[in-house]
């Protein structure tokens, strides 16, 4: 084990969790809190982030393998929240809400990979 990895990935993944503590406490405040709309965001932005980086690492940045660790298992491990996701989706089930849950599971796995793919191409054409 390289200390220098794992000294990135919770310095990336503490960050990262901070982000995603934030934005979901502004999206509840935002959209209200009967949806989970905050891990929705979550799950989006940080499918296309690690897209992102994905793409610029393979196609623009030489970047030290600790840089890329930091921002990806780190930061980027950090902010995603699919464990959170499947929380949120059986207390949606639990309370009866199935169409949404439904919804709200199709809907995070569809936007989250489309999201990632758009980052990739965006890099790509950059």
């Amino acid at each position: 084990m390289n200390p220098q990895f794992i000294l990135a990935v919770a310095i990336g993944g503490a960050i990262g969790s901070v982000a995603r503590y934030l934005v979901a406490i502004g999206a509840g405040r935002a959209f209200g809190t009967n949806f989970p709309w905050g891990i929705l965001i979550i799950n989006v932005t940080g499918s296309f982030l690690i897209g992102a980086f994905t793409g610029l690492f393979a196609l623009k940045w030489d970047l030290p393998q600790a840089v890329r660790i930091f921002l990806t298992v780190g930061i980027c491990g950090g902010y995603t929240t699919f464990s959170t996701f499947s929380l949120d989706a059986f207390y949606l089930m639990e309370r009866g809400e199935l169409v949404a849950a439904g919804l709200y599971m199709i809907t995070s796995v569809v936007l989250s990979v489309a999201a990632l793919v758009a980052a990739m191409q965006l890099v790509r054409v950059m």
